[in-house]
């Protein structure tokens, strides 16, 4: 009779095999993300190093969902919902400045948009030309838009007298569709979010007027990577890891836009790739690849800038207490300098 002995030592084997490989997946590190909003084009950054294995690689196992605003992806990492998130600065900032003894208060990590998106937007007849032409226009925005909340900055930089500029509320959906049928003059919004919205409403671009905050003395930053306090200490190396992954990601993203909104494709089928394309590479000109990005280094801020816009959010903002930018801000974690020179030319 055979003997069996080489049947189990093989089926013994095999076990060791896939419980080592269960063994080897059971010590990823979990890292729940919250992005800021939908899966848009510029959710390729993120998804990139999803799909191609780069957080795989570094031991993570990463989960990515879509957001619905920054002050939601700050409140969810500050309350142990989600581990790490992308959100406006300006946000985490106000969270600080109202949160003063919040047990679990997010910090920033990795600077990804170096220049605020907001932007100032018009219909050109209406003959908005610069700053000062909007003295006693009607300017439309929901009461949390980053852009509206951060228009004191903009009026003080550019000398417009707020009392002189009358606001009207709405929702989101609402914005862009009052200003293209002259329900106000003009709105505040993510330029590449707004800029394609009037699009989709039938305004072309020839006929819209662009005020981009950066252009007109507001050099605030925009979007960060934030993570949560007890995460971070709790885990430093797997933050390390994760902006590793994301800076391998990002630079693929940046060398192949439009190739990249197959990843955008992959989480939400029904999105126009067209769209999505444009409005990647607009978040790239005017956010990522900007001249204050290649000064300072992708990833990386002036820690002077910061404490000014700590101090101007807190103006801006009228936040409980002043904003420590040393609470806000670890570069600790970032990846060495070469890696993260990935903006080309």
């Amino acid at each position: 009779m055979p003997s069996r002995r080489p049947f189990f030592a093989a089926l013994g084997l095999g076990l060791s095999l896939v419980l080592g490989t269960g063994a080897a997946h059971a010590q990823d590190t979990k890292i729940k993300f919250q992005l800021d909003w939908r899966f848009e084009g510029p959710a390729a950054l993120f998804l990139a190093g999803k799909a191609k294995g780069y957080f795989a690689q570094e031991k993570l196992d990463v989960t990515i969902d879509a957001g619905n605003g920054s002050g939601n992806a700050v409140n969810r990492v500050a309350s142990g919902t989600y581990d790490m998130g992308f959100a406006d600065l300006s946000a985490l900032m106000e969270f600080h400045g109202n949160n003063p003894t919040a047990p679990n208060k997010p910090v920033a990590v990795m600077m990804v948009y170096n220049n605020t998106p907001a932007a100032v937007f018009s219909l050109k007849k209406s003959n908005i030309k610069s700053p000062a032409d909007l003295v006693g226009k009607r300017l439309g925005a929901p009461v949390f838009d980053a852009g509206r909340k951060a228009f004191p900055i903009f009026a003080k930089a550019n000398g417009i007298d707020l009392a002189k500029v009358n606001w009207v509320s709405m929702d989101p959906p609402l914005r862009e569709t009052m200003l293209a049928r002259g329900d106000v003059d003009a709105i505040t919004g993510f330029y590449f979010t707004s800029l394609l919205n009037l699009n989709a409403r039938g305004v072309k671009d020839e006929d819209i007027a662009i005020l981009p905050y950066p252009q007109y003395g507001v050099k605030l930053y925009g979007n960060a990577i934030i993570v949560s306090d007890a995460f971070l200490k709790k885990n430093p190396e797997a933050v390390k890891a994760f902006l590793r992954a994301f800076t391998k990601g990002a630079k693929d993203v940046l060398a192949d836009p439009d190739g990249a909104i197959r990843f955008v494709k992959e989480r939400d089928a029904i999105i126009d790739e067209t769209l999505e394309k444009r409005r990647l590479r607009l978040a790239i000109a005017g956010s990522i690849a900007t001249a204050d990005a290649r000064a300072e280094g992708f990833g990386d801020v002036r820690l002077p800038r910061m404490a000014l816009m700590a101090s101007q959010v807190a103006d801006s903002f009228g936040t409980k207490e002043r904003i420590n930018p040393d609470r806000i801000w670890d570069g600790n974690y970032l990846p060495s300098k070469e890696a993260r020179n990935i903006l080309g030319k």
